[in-house]
């Protein structure tokens, strides 16, 4: 008999929750097979199977909060494997002809469906059974009213009944003028989210300075390479690579706002991992770019893309987790104009994007439309002063806007002239 207990998954991490078994108790599992699912403060990660056997579960049920070392399960790797192939449990004979002797009634309601008849409103082409689809155009009901139950969105006659029998129902089948409220266990990766929000605006001296950059010579060349770039490196030109450019530059050049206090001292960085926000299902989490200062703008591109497939499968690792020097945050991509983002402890400054929106600016004493993105640099005030944030935002500005900067960090006028 292996026992299988919770690993260990960081210095500072003492206990997790279990989200979800993978396996039931008394199953047959194959080595390397998935078991369980835990979420530690800062991420969620998979549990397998060390050896082939019958699996025994501890009494954990999901939800439950478990210390590091506990027991998780056990497995019993002298037990045979079962008959059944792939160490799948048999089918059940009885439940096997329960399901194959259906209602006239079940069955013609999973046949497949085409329009309408005449008469739903316009609805051709809904998705219902043939009895629901009768009933919709005889009684020409709302199909805003029905909240669909069946396979794939499909609606059933019950659905269509319960939508005339409740005529104040609106879309989802929630009543009008509702009042109902629900209560939800806080996750533990919500938990620490909010501590440390909490700890960043009490024990910083946070502040935001705002610019504005000129997107069009980044979205001309976009524009222009984008086929070409994914044609030769395998994936998309974004605006993560320009910004992760222009802040590493920035950031050799104003040393401060890549760095942060440590007790009584400040430690400086000569190396640039920028950490990136990304938004999950479970919440916020800020995976990291290593030395993004020595990688090429495909190479930036190939690992955002990386880690953040990584964070929608709640597959990051503490390593890829911790460590950044400085973050970058794009809201804009969820509509937001302007905002002052919250440090990442302990870094001492993070770098908001913003919606890129057409504005009328002011270019020579003429007034042109531009597209146009906010910037917005909270900062702790304790280690960067205001001239250094400033500078900081103004070159991030000027590298956006001259896109061919990035290649060296220079004017290359400037360079050329020596000035």
């Amino acid at each position: 008999m292996i026992d299988i207990k919770v690993p260990t998954v960081g210095e500072s991490i003492s206990e997790v929750t279990l989200l979800k078994w993978n396996k039931k108790d008394g199953e047959y599992v194959e080595r390397d097979e998935v078991i369980a699912e835990l979420e530690s403060e800062k991420a969620t990660f998979e549990v397998n199977a060390e050896k082939a056997g019958i699996l025994k579960l501890a009494s954990i049920n999901e939800g439950d909060i478990i210390k590091i070392g506990d027991l998780l399960a056990s497995i019993d790797e002298s037990a045979d494997k079962p008959a059944a192939s792939n160490g799948k449990p048999a089918v059940d004979k009885k439940e096997e002809k329960k399901k194959e002797s259906t209602t006239p009634d079940e069955k013609q309601q999973s046949l497949p469906v085409g329009p309408a008849r005449a008469g739903t409103d316009g609805n051709e082409g809904i998705k219902a059974s043939p009895v629901a689809s009768a009933i919709i155009a005889d009684k020409h009901v709302d199909l805003s009213t029905i909240s669909a139950s069946g396979a794939g969105g499909k609606i059933l006659k019950d659905d269509v009944l319960a939508a005339l029998s409740n005529p104040g129902k609106v879309t989802g089948g929630k009543a009008l003028f509702s009042r109902e409220e629900r209560k939800e266990k806080m996750s533990q990766l919500r938990k620490t989210i909010s501590r440390r929000l909490v700890e960043a605006k009490n024990t910083t001296a946070m502040l935001t300075t705002f610019n504005e950059a000129d997107m069009s010579r980044i979205m001309d060349i976009r524009g222009r390479y984008k086929d070409k770039f994914k044609e030769i490196h395998g994936v998309g030109l974004g605006f993560m690579s320009f910004f992760a450019k222009a802040c590493c530059i920035a950031l050799q050049e104003w040393p401060s706002v890549n760095a942060y206090i440590d007790g009584e001292q400040l430690v400086y960085h000569e190396y640039c991992d920028i950490s990136i926000a990304v938004s999950t299902p479970r919440g916020l989490t800020v995976p990291v770019i290593r030395n993004a200062e020595s990688l090429s703008m495909a190479g930036i591109e190939k690992k955002v893309m990386e880690l953040a497939a990584k964070a929608k499968d709640n597959k990051l690792t503490m390593e890829e987790l911790q460590g950044g020097t400085f973050t970058i945050t794009n809201g804009g991509v969820f509509g937001s104009l302007m905002s002052t983002p919250i440090i990442n402890l302990p870094q001492s400054a993070i770098l908001g994007m913003h919606k890129i929106q057409e504005r009328p600016v002011a270019i020579n004493g003429q007034v042109a439309i531009r597209p146009m993105m906010y910037l917005a640099l909270s900062y702790d005030h304790r280690i960067i002063d205001g001239r250094e944030s400033v500078s900081f935002l103004v070159r991030v500005k000027e590298l956006l806007e001259n896109p061919e900067q990035l290649l060296i960090g220079k004017d290359l006028v400037k360079t050329l002239l020596g000035v």
